[in-house]
């Protein structure tokens, strides 16, 4: 099982920057909390190292950089060319007098990013790191559309997007693209710019499939590729109590997972490994990244990549329409899965 989740994925990127991911990797927003004591915080990544996982993203966000923090620790030592890892920038943690928590600000000009760049890289203790995101440029999180548009024009206009562009140029990151949970601000990248990657969460899922024919397609023809963050949509694929989009699921919701788990049932497949492996299926992903806040719950992830499913899961799903009939499953001409089984 754990070979199905440590399994390479090499993609190069269009300036010829080979990036080895494993087909799972461990999203680090969960190691963000103070509620998470040290040690349990280093038994999970520790876990997930030892189950073969090479690829790990965190962000300045996650707890003022404490995922940061506990992340660099455990690849501490580590052979730097055994593993990828992915930051983000675009918001600034700024110290405050009296030993207060840091304040959290908005910037993505490029001192901001400069700035962030250097910090992320005291926090994790590392002289490089292989992947920039740009963080939540989208309307969700900027409130509306027009402050959307000012922080775009700031990215684009004030230098944030060249000095990522230098850094990338010069070797001091393998890649750079964009962080978010909206598909359109990738589009939009796409179509402007000239990114490597794209952390996409909790849009391309078993859930929903919404970006199949227009990002996923796009991202595909460019030779661009795809980090699948929020494979069970913030929760509601991996438990009942589960959130949707970080927040209390809507009824609908609830009652489209409950069809899901059905089928699942079924067939004697959970759930969740449905859909760590549909995430993972398609071709322009490049690694799949649940979170994760204990031993357990990495050791989980890993088995669930690896657990068998029947092919007729997927047409059992797409005939019930709950699957779009175009997209990739495990073991489909073109997926990841049946790519490796000819290898």
């Amino acid at each position: 099982m754990a070979e199905a989740a440590a399994m390479r994925r090499m993609f190069v990127t269009r300036h010829g920057q080979p990036l080895a991911f494993t087909a799972l990797g461990f999203g680090g927003a969960p190691l963000g909390s103070a509620r998470l004591d040290e040690a349990q915080a280093q038994a999970t990544v520790e876990a997930a190292w030892d189950a073969g996982l090479r690829y790990f993203d965190t962000a300045p966000l996650y707890g003022l950089g404490l995922s940061e923090i506990r992340i660099g620790r455990m690849l501490t030592g580590k052979a730097r060319a055994e593993f990828l890892i992915s930051t983000k920038v675009g918001r600034r943690l700024d110290a405050v007098s009296g030993g207060a928590a840091a304040q959290v600000r908005f910037d993505y000009s490029r001192d901001g990013v400069l700035g962030s760049v250097q910090a992320s890289l005291e926090r994790l203790g590392l002289e490089r790191v292989d992947i920039l995101y740009v963080h939540d440029v989208e309307p969700r999180t900027h409130g509306s559309i027009g402050a959307y548009e000012a922080k775009w024009a700031e990215l684009t206009r004030a230098g944030g997007w060249k000095a990522l562009d230098e850094l990338r140029a010069c070797g001091a990151v393998g890649a750079i693209g964009l962080g978010v949970n909206e598909a359109a601000p990738c589009e939009r990248m796409l179509a402007e710019l000239d990114p490597d990657l794209f952390l996409l969460a909790g849009r391309y899922t078993l859930l929903e499939q919404g970006p199949l024919h227009g990002l996923m397609a796009a991202c595909a023809r460019a030779g661009v590729g795809v980090v699948v963050g929020g494979p069970y949509n913030s929760g509601v694929l991996a438990r009942p109590e589960g959130t949707f989009d970080y927040a209390a699921a809507p009824a609908e919701v609830l009652a489209r997972v409950q069809r899901l788990a059905a089928v699942c049932t079924g067939f004697g497949v959970d759930l969740r490994a449905a859909a760590l492996q549909f995430a993972g299926a398609h071709p322009a992903v490049a690694s799949v990244i649940p979170g994760g806040q204990t031993p357990e719950e990495a050791a989980a992830n890993v088995a669930l990549m690896g657990a068998p499913i029947p092919e007729a899961l997927w047409l059992a799903l797409r005939d019930e329409g709950l699957l779009d009939r175009d997209a990739p499953t495990p073991g489909a001409p073109g997926s990841h899965a049946r790519a490796a089984a000819a290898c």
